[in-house]
């Protein structure tokens, strides 16, 4: 065990997992991620891996300390730990060694890690999708045939008229169009940082546009404030589907891909709207699994990423993970 990976560590694990083995008690593999571990697929996919190492596969695992020198057989119980965190606090802890493996979502941030040597192993497991969602009465007037770009536009002509309006005018009697923004270095802030530069935007510039609220929460919380407050925001599917059915009533779908195939033909393939074409790939999310270069248990954790990505293990899993409503959250890879 590396010195980093000791009890120097200062993370606490959100949740353990143990894949119904009560009688397990050593963290010996950890994971770092946010709505993936908020809407429980982090846990679905923790409990089947501890139950495929104690059940489906009679190999060995080293320790992977070479102070110890022990080994210990996939037939050992063992916890995962989940550690909350978005994408940017993610890569941190992997890189400060105090995460085995994270799961994000941003190809640049990821591929930077991997340059710098603290990530050794980077691979697609599953593919997220952006949802814009916003308040059913639609204050900003988005409509179906809309690009992307063009509803992020209509948000922030709304916003800036709203904001502009004279007190006691119609406008200021109606609920005024907002835009509620994590502003937290998520991949969801990032990618809705991105499509408002694509138009000219900075609305976190100071000062902050009037209708661009700040609200730096993770991703289930955003999401009810949205609700709650009746405001446009960007979300994820995942986080949309594993929402209270509350939440979800108090906002509407504008933009999003609603049906889930395969991931990588969502990503090759353009779907044209009224007025144009209309790049899928501008809502996708696409989530990587990175293995650190200094996991605790070495040969579990690289054990883990040839697992999560095969059809009949973490893939089956990401397939099968199904909201309250019955639908796919996630799309698999393989």
């Amino acid at each position: 065990m590396s010195e980093n990976n000791s009890s120097s560590n200062p993370l606490v694990p959100t949740k353990t997992y143990n894949g119904g083995y009560t009688d397990a008690q050593e963290i010996r593999l950890r994971i770092a991620n946010g709505g993936a571990g908020q809407s429980g697929l982090v846990g679905a996919l923790a409990d089947a891996f501890v139950k495929w190492c104690v059940e489906g596969n009679n190999s060995t695992v080293e320790d992977g300390g070479e102070e110890q020198g022990t080994r210990v057989t996939k037939t050992s119980a063992f916890l995962v730990g989940w550690y909350l965190g978005d994408t940017t606090q993610s890569l941190a802890y992997l890189s400060s060694g105090w995460v085995d493996i994270a799961f994000t979502y941003n190809e640049a941030a990821e591929k930077a890690v991997v340059r710098s040597g603290k990530a050794v192993v980077r691979e697609l497991i599953f593919l997220d999708h952006f949802y814009l969602v916003g308040p059913p009465s639609n204050p900003a007037g988005l409509t179906s045939t809309d690009l992307v770009h063009d509803t992020f536009a209509k948000i922030v002509d709304k916003g800036a008229q709203d904001a502009l309006a004279p007190a006691g005018s119609k406008t200021t009697k109606t609920r005024p169009t907002r835009f509620l923004s994590r502003f937290d270095k998520s991949a969801t802030n990032i990618k809705e940082s991105g499509l408002f530069i694509d138009i000219g935007q900075v609305p976190w510039a100071y000062p902050p546009s009037p209708w661009y609220h700040i609200y730096p929460r993770f991703p289930r919380e955003s999401l009810s404030a949205a609700s709650v407050l009746g405001e446009y925001t960007l979300t994820d599917r995942g986080t949309w589907l594993s929402s209270e059915r509350g939440v979800r009533e108090g906002l509407r779908v504008f933009k999003g891909q609603t049906h889930l195939g395969d991931a990588k033909a969502l990503v090759k393939n353009t779907i044209t709207a009224e007025n144009g074409e209309e790049d899928t790939r501008a809502l996708l999310n696409p989530c990587n699994a990175l293995l650190g270069s200094s996991p605790l248990y070495k040969d579990l954790a690289v054990e883990f990423m040839r697992w999560v990505v095969k059809p009949d293990g973490g893939q089956k899993v990401v397939k099968e993970f199904i909201s309250g409503d019955g639908e796919m959250i996630y799309s698999p890879v393989n």
